[in-house]
C-alpha cells in the first residue's frame, strides 16, 4: 500500500488506528468548513485532544497535504465502520457559509486524488449513489453534520462520472 505522490505536504497526525481492518474500496470527500491552507489542517489534526484527521487534504491553492498515511484508518466520518474502507478527504472551501463553495483549483485537484487514489488501490469506478450503498460517500451519511456542505454535495455525481473516465483513460494508456 502506498500513498499518493500528489503530497505536496505532510503531517502526520496522531488520530488514527493503524493498519486499517479493511481493504480500500471507497473515498469519501469532506469540505473543510474553511478556506485553510493544508499546513493549518494539519495543526488542528495534529493535537491529540481533536480527536480527528483525514488521510488527506486539499487547499484552495490545489496543495495536497497528508495527514494519516493510507495503510491507517484516519478518524474523519464519525463512522469506524466507513474509515476502515475510506480514503477521506478534507477540502478547502473558499467561501465560507452559505453553500460552502469550493474552488475550481480544489475541485480539480480532488478528481485528480481520487483517481490517483483509485489507481493505486485497484478501484475499477468511482460510484456515487446518494447514499451508502455507492463507493463515493459523505460524511452526513454517517454523523449529524451537513458536510461536506451544499455546494460539494451537488459536486459528488459530476466527480464519480469524471474520475471513472479518466480511470478508463488511464487504463487505456491514453
Amino acid at each position: 500500500m502506498s500513498n499518493s505522490s500528489l503530497v505536496d505536504y505532510v503531517c502526520l497526525s496522531p488520530n488514527f488506528t493503524g493498519p486499517r481492518e479493511n481493504k480500500i474500496d471507497r473515498i469519501t470527500i469532506h469540505h473543510m468548513a474553511g478556506d485553510l491552507s493544508v499546513e493549518v489542517c494539519g495543526n488542528i489534526f495534529i493535537k491529540p485532544e481533536r480527536k480527528a484527521s483525514s488521510n488527506y487534504g486539499v487547499g484552495s491553492d490545489g496543495r495536497v497535504g497528508m495527514y494519516v498515511e493510507e495503510i491507517n484508518r484516519s478518524w474523519c466520518s464519525s463512522s469506524p465502520e466507513n474509515d476502515h474502507r475510506a480514503i477521506t478527504i478534507e477540502v478547502a472551501n473558499d467561501i465560507c457559509g452559505g453553500e460552502w463553495h469550493v474552488g475550481d483549483v480544489a475541485l480539480e485537484k480532488t478528481i485528480e486524488l481520487c483517481v490517483d487514489i483509485c489507481l493505486r488501490n485497484d478501484i475499477p469506478e468511482l460510484v456515487y449513489t446518494g447514499d451508502t450503498t455507492g463507493n463515493l460517500t459523505m460524511h452526513r451519511w454517517f454523523s449529524a453534520t451537513l458536510c461536506p456542505g451544499p455546494y460539494l454535495a451537488s459536486k459528488f455525481p459530476y466527480i464519480a462520472e469524471e474520475v471513472t473516465r479518466r480511470l478508463k483513460l488511464a487504463r487505456e494508456g491514453k
